[in-house]
């Protein structure tokens, strides 16, 4: 298990066809995996720091324990768990937003929220950019270009 203390990770997990696919996206104060935070599961993907990142590695064995000694660690647990679900709740909210390039605007207030000034098209490719806010890669693209002339 691992925190992330700064920076920022994406999730990656590579389709049978050998395309990667970013499954998530982390941003400091997370523990992953999150599927594991209560009991111990296999890894369904990848980490890659997509910037400077200091990540802490939590040992499995000393996290449940402290789990079965201190009850009050679960709502330590719980509240994760929330945080992360809200975020995801926010992605919903603006994958449900009509205009492409409404998303990509969210998606990139959202981003320089925890990169600052860094621009999300020099961290994550086109192609990871068109996934997450689901749109295809080309109108990501055209959508980048017409804003930078």
């Amino acid at each position: 298990m691992f925190r992330l203390r700064s920076g920022m990770l994406k999730i990656v997990r590579v389709h049978e066809d050998g395309n990667p696919l970013i499954m998530n996206i982390i941003v400091p104060g997370e523990t992953i995996p999150h599927h594991s935070l209560i009991s111990p599961g296999p890894y369904h993907g990848t980490a890659v720091a997509i910037v400077t990142s200091e990540i802490e590695p939590i040992p499995c064995e000393e996290w449940y324990s402290e789990l079965e000694r201190n009850p009050e660690k679960y709502r330590e647990v719980a509240l994760l768990l929330q945080d992360k679900l809200r975020m995801m709740q926010q992605r919903m909210d603006h994958l449900t937003t009509i205009s492409p390039s409404e998303r990509l605007r969210l998606f990139q207030e959202w981003f320089a929220r925890y990169i600052g000034d860094i621009p999300v098209s020099e961290v994550l490719t086109q192609e990871e950019i068109g996934h997450w806010i689901g749109i295809r890669r080309e109108t990501v693209n055209r959508m980048l270009r017409s804003h930078s002339l």
